[in-house]
């Protein structure tokens, strides 16, 4: 394998990468002259130092040294730890630039790997800036060289953890205090045995998941609850599975976050999945509502349903209709029962069903739809879409957190099956980073 060169190179930068990084092309006068160069800390427009720090067949990566001539849309990074950390790797691009750079990775998404485009591009959907993480998890890893215990997201080399201090994408709470929670970690004798941390915040309450590997002696507890006492956490153990954790002491808080639009409370546990803006959910949820337009009456499918955040305010809107939700994580289901229960609402059903299945003996599948919403995981929803009765539906809306499984995703449905892309954008539920959330509707065919 040949070596990389570590001679300082200048290079004009085009445009950006799904990552986040530049994109530029080495000079006629390199070895490899015309070969794409990614670079880390560049954007489009400027004219940078680089070095070489990883080549491939195709490509080759390099990060910035010094920008030469800088573009007018970089701004100062807010984080202190910003070209460390790989949590926000956009920090340095104004935000309204960062949505429009999401945008174009959408579109070029389904272009490239869809074959489509939509009828008209939605306008980008935002929430909180900052401050609006409440839910994710923090690696943990004792350095003995140094003799400290690193607790952060990982490193732009993700082999390392970034020993953050503060971060303010997270919740105020907790971003503003993870000095605090290093220190308390390094100071635990199990800190060997603690790999990671997980947070999750409600509207009242903010719950911190500590994952051990051995036992914890009564020592660490006492220093974990006085923790929690000082900072206003409440703390969970997680010896083993997810079905192992636990509360400390006992105390259990009620988590739940509100959706006042429509007079919904979501109650859920530490580990479960819930949008992690909460201001671009309820702005999305509301979007995701009128593109689908329920009319009095029809029967409404929701799958990916989590613990109803659509579900519910869907059937809060669908009067006499009827909506269905289906989850593979049975414990979600329970949880989106009770939660349609505590919020009053008789006219949804939950179902519990692995959606990347055959789907054949489902006794849901087979009762009629008018219109379907679908929030799958990154890996998307094609298996799902090949067995549904499709003929029958009237609109489709797919939120997505992944733009190259909803490109591949509609092209089934425009290409093999005649539905049409009416209308697709993003949403930037993670604000700093590189992450791509969208939203896309669909017509089904036209009749002859």
């Amino acid at each position: 394998m040949a070596r990389l060169d570590h001679t300082p190179q200048t290079l004009h930068i085009t445009d950006l990468i799904h990552d986040g990084r530049g994109v530029a092309r080495w000079p006629d006068e390199h070895v490899q002259a015309g070969k794409a160069v990614f670079v880390t800390g560049a954007l489009p427009g400027e004219t940078v130092r680089v070095q070489q720090t990883a080549r491939s067949k195709h490509f080759d990566e390099a990060k910035t040294l010094e920008v030469l001539a800088a573009s007018p849309d970089r701004v100062q990074p807010r984080c202190p730890h910003f070209g460390v950390c790989a949590g926000c790797v956009l920090q340095h691009l104004a935000e309204d630039k960062q949505i429009e750079a999401k945008q174009r990775v959408l579109l070029e998404n389904l272009q490239r790997i869809g074959h489509v485009a939509p009828g008209s591009v939605l306008p980008p959907l935002r929430g909180d800036s900052w401050g609006y993480r409440r839910k994710g998890r923090l690696s943990v890893r004792r350095v003995e060289k140094k003799d400290n215990t690193l607790v952060g997201f990982r490193e732009l080399d993700p082999r390392f953890v970034a020993d953050l201090r503060e971060c303010h994408t997270l919740v105020p709470q907790l971003g503003l205090k993870l000095d605090a929670l290093g220190a308390l970690v390094d100071g635990m004798d199990g800190r060997r045995d603690i790999p990671q941390i997980e947070f999750i915040a409600g509207d009242a309450a903010t719950v911190l998941v500590f994952r051990h590997l051995q036992p914890l002696g009564n020592a660490d507890k006492t220093r974990l609850a006085a923790f929690g006492e000082a900072h206003g956490f409440y703390i969970f153990l997680q010896p083993g599975g997810l079905d192992s954790v636990h509360p400390l002491n006992g105390q259990a808080p009620r988590l739940s976050f509100q959706l006042p639009q429509w007079q919904i409370e979501l109650h859920f546990r530490p580990l479960d999945f819930i949008q992690v803006n909460a201001k671009l959910n309820e702005a999305m949820i509301a979007r995701a509502l009128d593109l689908l337009d329920v009319q009095p009456g029809e029967r409404v499918l929701d799958l990916f349903c989590g613990l109803g955040n659509f579900t519910l305010p869907l059937a809060r809107v669908a009067g006499e209709g009827t909506v269905v939700g289906v989850e593979g994580d049975a414990g979600l289901v329970a949880r989106a029962r009770a939660n349609a229960q505590h919020n009053g609402l008789s006219n949804v059903q939950f179902h519990a069903a692995d959606l990347a299945q055959d789907l054949a003996g489902q006794a849901w599948l087979k009762q009629g739809f008018d219109k379907l919403l679908l929030d799958p995981a990154r890996a998307g929803a094609l298996e799902v879409l090949k067995q549904l009765p499709l003929k029958g539906l009237k609109r489709i809306v797919y939120v997505s957190c992944h733009p190259g499984s909803l490109a591949r995703d509609a092209d089934y449905l425009v290409n093999a099956t005649g539905w049409t892309l009416r209308d697709a954008g993003v949403m930037d539920m993670f604000p700093h980073t590189a992450h791509v959330e969208s939203i896309a509707v669909f017509d089904p065919p036209k009749k002859a």
